[in-house]
């Protein structure tokens, strides 16, 4: 190769392009991680906070915890106060306060004391586990006590004689004295039998979601080791339990320990989707202000629900729903794809509808509101004299005006153009003209979200049409699966559709609004073109015209989908978008701008 050839080699590398996938404007960066992944970081944020602080891996676990997982704060507050640190994360116990003794001319001397009485409490803070194999030892301590003039007490004196027995031991808790029993106890020494910690430990972890399992003792404030944890369900367990339970409660003691590590960190989100143990890491969602410029929609990257019985349905078409991939939105608690609308308007739509809903066309068909102070009035009478009980204003119920105009004798309800009847007509119908417009974009959303749950029945009918055409015709299974394409494009099309009606209620009217209900009507018209060739009829003759015909629209809804969602994330981040209500976020609306 001559000295040209490499220069143009050089020359050309400057203008090599990416060949990867372009990430379009809605979506963002992310990346699906499982339990074992999260527990690995777990195990080097831990192995860290070892090697500096010098404590061992189980201490090091409790003081993160209790830190939310914020290595900088815990060395910061360790350097200062390890005692006070290490106490408040149950790691050990607290020192014993020393009563003031009065000063004795025949006072035993320091160095002659039990050693134990001047030992460090945070001696055993890196050694959280203590099992009490000997039912003597509680006994044998106390009777090992020194006396304050120095000699021995006479309980060891006793206990030197061999006709003395050893005390036998009583659980505190179930106060079972059996000579068999397996006593355990943290570093507080408060002791208690197998039993009673495996059926404390399961109870907390099953029943109440609990990863810090402290010690039984009321006031004690020890927290029990992850090792601990084990030993008490597996191999301190007594005999006669559940090994399967105590399997399922340890399994769920480290779902637990995933789950708090991921709660601490902005950067990660648990899977909420039942029976998932799988994480997404996405940084570029990790504040507040980068929710209001796009929805962050993610994948754990997991299928169906684990253990259901649609795991294992094979083909048929309740697994092939349940088998559907796990997507929710990163940046809220909304556990579905609420593109195209950002979360705060989102949640604001979803509050209202859950105010409102309900009883809105009752409240239409029932009700007038008073025309003083609004309130809302039910007729429960023949006569339209109407008397507010709220601020007790006097009306006419059928042209809303008050009722002194109308006189006594003479009353015949035809003032139509007296200006109390023209005002309170005029409130009445902005009151209903609102509830009118709610309704008009609630009943829509409400049409897509229900014919998206009616998914199921699609999917069925559609997978016995694709059995149809495979026998009727010469077209393969994997020649056919064009139509089960087809019905997934038309259900997620409708959740783009069903929250692109809460996002136009709350648009402020203008040329963006017109534009983006333009590229609503486009989606909407086509999403019904392609779900009506889905529930037209198979004719055998047809197969190969109707084929063509699903796949064109199929591309032609995805396509109209994408625009929706790519002008209105560009418009997101452009700033391009004005709302008729206060939102978080955003500016606030202008006054002409703004609906009741």
């Amino acid at each position: 190769m001559d000295d040209d050839d490499m220069e143009m080699d050089d020359y050309n590398d400057d203008f090599k392009l990416n060949t990867g996938p372009k990430r379009k404007s809605y979506e963002v960066d992310y990346s699906s991680l499982s339990q074992t992944s999260v527990e690995k970081s777990m195990r080097e944020d831990v192995d860290h906070i070892c090697g500096i602080l010098g404590v061992e891996s189980p201490v090091a676990a409790l003081l993160l915890r209790h830190q939310a997982w914020n290595k900088e704060r815990l060395i910061e507050k360790y350097m200062e106060t390890p005692t006070t640190v290490l106490v408040e994360s149950g790691a050990t116990v607290p020192e014993p306060v020393a009563a003031p003794t009065p000063v004795r001319s025949h006072s035993v001397d320091k160095s002659t004391a039990s050693p134990s009485s001047s030992r460090r409490a945070t001696r055993s803070s890196s050694k959280l586990l203590s099992s009490l194999t000997s039912p003597t030892r509680l006994s044998f301590q106390k009777s090992n006590s020194i006396s304050p003039s120095g000699t021995a007490s006479p309980s060891k004196s006793r206990k030197d004689t061999k006709s003395e027995e050893p005390e036998s031991f009583v659980c505190p808790i179930c106060f079972d004295d059996s000579p068999d029993l397996k006593q355990l106890a943290l570093d507080c020494g408060h002791v208690a039998c197998s039993g009673c910690w495996n059926a404390y430990t399961t109870s907390k972890i099953r029943d109440e979601a609990e990863h810090s399992i402290r010690c039984m003792t009321e006031g004690c404030a020890l927290v029990a080791s992850d090792d601990f944890v084990r030993n008490i369900l597996s191999d301190a367990a007594p005999a006669g339990t559940d090994v399967h339970e105590n399997a399922v409660a340890w399994s769920r003691f480290q779902e637990l320990l995933v789950r708090n590590f991921v709660a601490a960190n902005q950067k990660l989100k648990f899977c909420p989707y039942p029976g998932c143990t799988n994480t997404v890491s996405c940084p570029s969602a990790a504040g507040k202000s980068v929710i209001t410029s796009i929805v962050p929609t993610v994948s754990c990257g997991a299928r169906g629900i684990p253990g259901s019985s649609s795991d294992k349905a094979g083909s048929s078409s309740s697994g092939v729903l349940q088998a559907r991939e796990h997507v929710f939105c990163f940046g809220c608690t909304i556990e579905s794809d609420h593109r195209p609308v950002v979360c705060a308007v989102a949640k604001l739509w979803l509050q209202k509808c859950e105010d409102d809903s309900e009883t809105a066309n009752w409240i239409k068909s029932n009700t007038k509101e008073c025309s003083q102070c609004q309130s809302t009035i039910e007729k429960n009478g023949g006569c339209n004299h109407m008397t507010c009980k709220k601020c007790k204003y006097e009306f006419c119920w059928v042209c809303m005006g008050p009722w002194s105009e109308h006189g006594t004798a003479w009353y015949s309800c035809n003032r139509y153009d007296e200006k109390g009847s023209i005002d309170a007509r005029d409130a009445q119908s902005r009151s209903r003209a609102s509830l009118e417009r709610y309704l008009h974009y609630y009943n829509r959303w409400a049409n897509h979200e229900q014919s998206a749950k009616l998914s199921v029945e699609l999917y069925a009918k559609t997978e016995k049409k694709m059995e149809d055409m495979q026998i009727t015709s010469e077209l393969t299974w994997i020649e056919v699966q064009f139509m089960k394409k087809a019905v997934e494009e038309v259900e997620k099309c409708r959740m783009t559709l069903k929250w692109t009606y809460a996002m136009a209620y709350y648009l402020a009217r203008g040329n963006e609004k017109d534009l983006f209900e333009d590229n609503q009507r486009d989606l909407e018209k086509a999403v019904e073109d392609l779900s009506e060739l889905l529930e037209s009829p198979i004719e055998t003759e047809n197969i190969p015209t109707l084929r063509q015909k699903v796949t064109d629209k199929t591309v032609y809804v995805q396509k109209r989908n994408e625009i929706v969602l790519e002008d209105t994330a560009t418009g997101f981040q452009d700033g391009r978008w004005r709302w008729n209500i206060t939102v978080d976020g955003f500016e606030d609306p202008l006054e002409d701008s703004k609906v009741d």
